[in-house]
């Protein structure tokens, strides 16, 4: 199991975690979710429910990675295979995203 904190401008907004090869889970933090002020992460994850299931990364983590040969150095830079979005998410999305969102490992393996 892996698991990463979401952030939005650095506040906690949820957990996305990743339990085997096709079995994930987003799960806002309980603040986040009760403060009508706090947004929705995105419009496909509203703040309607409090816990998601995939057996896919969702879309919108899916969309903060690099694509072909950007992906291809990140994967060799890393040493994380190519399909493994999760990892690849975890090392790339701490820093210097576009837009608010960051994320960053739970457990401290990267």
């Amino acid at each position: 199991m892996r698991q990463a904190r979401v952030l939005r401008n650095g506040e906690l907004v949820g957990i996305l975690t990743q339990f085997g090869a096709k079995e994930y889970t987003f799960s806002y933090d309980q603040e986040w979710f009760s403060n009508p002020g706090k947004p929705a992460l995105s419009l496909t994850l509203p703040k309607k429910q409090k816990d998601y299931q995939a057996d896919h990364l969702f879309p919108f983590f899916f969309n903060m990675l690099s694509e072909g040969a950007n992906l291809k150095l990140q994967s060799r830079q890393f040493q994380i295979d190519e399909s493994d979005y999760f990892g690849l998410l975890l090392h790339t999305a701490r820093h210097e995203t576009i837009g608010s969102i960051t994320v960053e490992a739970l457990n401290k393996e990267v």
